[in-house]
């Protein structure tokens, strides 16, 4: 199965400028008379792969050591605290989000209140300056 493909580009003076046009292009004839769904939204730029090398090499190992827990159940007991989805709970179950999805601000903000959780318990987690990783 092929994944949908995400075009990026910007508003300018009204008007859409697409990155690819070419294959924007390419596509708009593969799919003529043919029903679509088109989703526009502003771009929010991903964690980055230091943020999240940092997370699970650092983080999370490190947290987990201190109290106890396997890396998997540190990072499900952390989602938990940090990163429950406001939309509320399924079936009395409460939505999580994931990690992947966060932007670069929202994974600095997971990290830093991780670091402060850690710091309240008597945790020391180096900050990213302070390991290679």
């Amino acid at each position: 199965m092929n994944a949908t493909p995400i075009f990026r580009g910007r508003v300018e003076a009204g008007k859409l400028k697409l990155d690819h046009r070419d294959e924007f292009a390419a596509l708009l004839q593969r799919l003529e008379g043919k029903e679509i769904e088109l989703t526009l939204r502003r771009y929010r730029r991903q964690r980055t792969p230091n943020q999240n090398r940092y997370l699970h090499a650092v983080v999370i190992p490190v947290l987990a050591e201190y109290c106890g827990y396997d890396a998997e159940e540190m990072k499900t007991a952390l989602k938990l605290r940090f990163l429950r989805d406001g939309d509320g709970e399924l079936k009395g179950l409460p939505r999580v989000r994931s990690t992947a999805d966060l932007t670069t601000a929202e994974m600095t903000e997971f990290i830093d209140n991780i670091r402060r959780l850690a710091t309240e318990m008597g945790c020391s987690i180096p900050s990213p300056n302070e390991v290679a990783i």
